[in-house]
C-alpha cells in the first residue's frame, strides 16, 4: 500500500541533471551529421534533465519525428525543403478554400486532401500522410467548459447556414471513400476489450479501449456524422473556432521567445492580413503575430488531417511550439509529429480520452488502494476530474517553461519507443524507468498521489477534487512530478 504522505523512492531524492546543452548537442554529432549511437544518448539526456532553450528549435525536429534519429544532415536538408514546399501548398489549398468554395467546403477539404495524401505518400522521413493515421472520427470542440469559455458563440447550430449543413451531407460519402480508414475502422473502436482481463490493460496504444455503450458508434458515416446534437464540423467552423481562439490565447510564452516579443507592428498587421484576422484592436503586436500564426497554422492542421480538423484546445498545444519555432513550416510538422499522439484526445467518440483515464485510474488503484477506495466512496474512481490534464496534456496546470519541460521527456520517451531502442537501453537497468508512451499519465496519477492526505481527509465529493485540480496552476514542481511518474514506471509498467 502507497505510504501516507506520497511517493518516497529514490528517484523523488535524486538532483535533477542539466539540460542538455549547445556544446553537448552539438559533440552527439558525427561528421556526415548523423547523431551517434542511433540517439540513445541523446534521449538519455533530454530525459534526466531536458533542453536547454536556446537551442530547443534545433532539437524538437528530431523529438518529435520531423526528423529521423539516424538521418544525416544532407537527408534532413532535403526533407526541411521537400516540407516546406507541401506546408506552403497546404496553405495555398487554405485560400483556395475560403476563397473559391464557399458553401462547400467540406467537399473542398476532401478534394485537396487526396491531393495532400498522394504528395505525401513516401515521404524522405518514411512519415505517414494523415490518411493512413489512426482517425476514426470528426470530433466537436473539447466539452470541458474550461476549455471552451465561449462555446454559445462559436457553435450554435442557428449560426450555421442550411447550405453548409446540407452541402456536407451530400459530401460525408464522398470524404469516406476519400478515407478508407474510416469506414474500415467503424466497428473497431468497440470491438477490443481487456474484461478478459479486468485487472490488466495495454498502455501501448488505442487498440485495447473498451468504450461506453453510450459512445457506440454507427455503422453509417453519414449517421456517425451527424449522431452528436454538436455543429457538423466543417472548414467554415473551424475557422471561426480556431479566430476566437487565438485572439484569447494568453502572453505567457512572451518572456520565452524574445525575437516574436518584439515583432514590428507593420509585421503583425501583415500577418493578420494574411488570414484574415480581425478584432485584434485590443492586442499588442506580438500578441496579434502570435494569433495570426495560430490561425494560419491550425488551419493548414484542419486541411491536413480533416477527421480531426479544429477543437479547442488544440491552440493550447500549438502555442507553445510556436513560441519556439520562428519558421512557420518548421513549427507545422513539429505539431503535426505532437498530435500524432495528441489527436486521440479530440477525436468524436472520446474513446482516447476515456482509455487514457482508465489507464490514470488503474495505476491510482495499484498503487494506492486507500486512496482508490476513497474515490470509490465519492464516485469518482473514473479519474474524469483529470480530464483537463489529460485533453491538454497539463498545459493549464503548469507554467509555459514546465510545459515545455514535461513535454520534452514525454517527448524523448515517444522517440526511443519509436526507433526501438527502449526496452535494450533502459528496461534492465535497476531502478531507472523505461520509455513509456503513456508517461503523461503516470504524471498526472503522480499528481493526485501528491495530494492523496488532503483528498482523503478533506475531500468528500468529486466536484471539491476538480476544484482542487483546477487550482493548481503554477503549485506544481515538475521535475519532482516526473520523478514520482518514473517511479511509478518503475514499480507498475509491466503491470498496467
Amino acid at each position: 500500500m502507497q505510504p501516507r504522505g506520497g511517493i518516497k523512492s529514490p528517484w523523488s531524492r535524486r538532483k535533477r541533471k542539466r539540460a542538455l546543452s549547445r556544446e553537448q548537442w552539438e559533440s552527439l554529432f558525427s561528421a556526415n551529421g548523423k547523431l551517434r549511437d542511433g540517439g540513445k544518448k541523446f534521449l538519455k539526456k533530454v530525459r534526466s534533465g531536458g533542453i536547454e532553450p536556446s537551442i530547443r528549435s534545433e532539437v524538437w525536429p528530431f523529438l518529435l519525428g520531423v526528423y529521423d534519429l539516424n538521418s544525416s544532415e544532407e537527408e534532413r536538408n532535403s526533407v526541411k525543403i521537400k516540407k516546406r514546399k507541401e506546408y506552403e501548398k497546404l496553405r495555398r489549398q487554405c485560400q483556395q478554400i475560403l476563397n473559391g468554395y464557399k458553401g462547400n467546403s467540406l467537399k473542398a477539404i476532401t478534394e485537396v486532401n487526396n491531393e495532400v495524401c498522394s504528395s505525401l505518400e513516401g515521404t524522405a522521413d518514411g512519415s505517414e500522410s494523415p490518411c493512413f493515421e489512426d482517425a476514426n472520427a470528426i470530433r466537436a470542440p473539447v466539452s470541458l467548459e474550461e476549455l471552451k469559455p465561449e462555446q454559445n458563440e462559436v457553435d450554435q447550430p442557428e449560426n450555421i447556414p442550411c447550405a453548409v449543413v446540407e452541402c456536407i451531407e451530400e459530401d460525408a460519402d464522398e470524404l469516406a471513400y476519400a478515407y478508407p480508414c474510416i469506414a474500415e475502422s467503424e466497428s473497431s473502436d468497440s470491438e477490443s476489450s481487456d474484461e478478459d482481463d479486468p485487472g490488466r490493460m495495454s498502455v501501448s496504444g488505442e487498440e485495447n479501449c473498451d468504450p461506453d455503450p453510450k459512445f457506440i458508434r454507427s455503422t453509417s458515416f453519414k449517421a456517425d456524422l451527424f449522431r452528436s446534437s454538436r455543429t457538423p464540423e466543417d472548414f467554415a467552423t473551424w475557422q471561426r473556432i480556431i479566430r476566437l481562439d487565438a485572439i484569447r490565447s494568453n502572453s505567457e510564452w512572451i518572456m520565452f521567445s524574445g525575437n516574436q516579443a518584439e515583432v514590428p507592428k507593420e509585421r503583425a498587421l501583415q500577418s493578420a492580413a494574411s488570414v484574415g484576422l480581425k478584432d485584434y484592436d485590443h492586442l499588442e503586436p506580438s500578441m496579434i503575430y502570435h494569433a495570426a500564426r495560430l490561425v494560419g497554422l491550425l488551419e493548414a492542421y484542419a486541411v491536413y488531417d480533416p477527421e480531426i480538423g479544429y477543437c479547442q484546445g488544440m491552440s493550447d498545444l500549438l502555442s507553445p511550439i510556436i513560441a519556439v519555432m520562428e519558421e512557420d513550416d518548421e513549427a507545422f510538422w513539429c505539431f503535426v509529429g505532437f498530435m500524432r499522439k495528441a489527436r486521440h484526445n479530440f477525436r468524436l467518440d472520446e474513446v482516447g480520452i476515456r482509455r487514457q483515464l482508465k489507464i490514470v485510474s488503474q495505476i491510482i488503484k495499484r498503487k494506492d488502494s486507500h486512496l482508490y477506495r476513497h474515490l470509490q466512496k465519492l464516485q469518482a474512481e473514473d479519474c474524469f476530474f483529470v480530464y483537463r490534464m489529460v485533453v491538454v496534456l497539463f498545459r493549464r496546470e503548469l507554467t509555459f517553461e514546465q510545459t515545455v519541460c514535461l513535454w520534452e521527456v514525454m517527448w524523448a520517451d515517444q522517440a526511443a519507443i519509436r526507433a526501438g531502442i527502449g526496452r535494450s537501453t533502459w528496461g534492465r537497468i535497476r531502478l531507472r524507468a523505461p520509455p513509456t508512451d503513456d508517461l503523461l499519465l503516470y504524471a498526472i496519477a503522480a499528481c493526485v498521489l501528491q495530494r492523496r492526505k488532503l483528498i482523503i481527509e478533506k475531500y468528500s465529493s468529486m466536484d471539491e477534487i476538480l476544484r482542487e485540480c483546477n487550482s493548481m496552476a503554477g503549485q506544481l514542481d515538475v521535475w519532482r512530478l516526473l520523478d514520482d511518474a518514473h517511479d511509478l514506471v518503475v514499480n507498475l509498467h509491466d503491470k498496467i
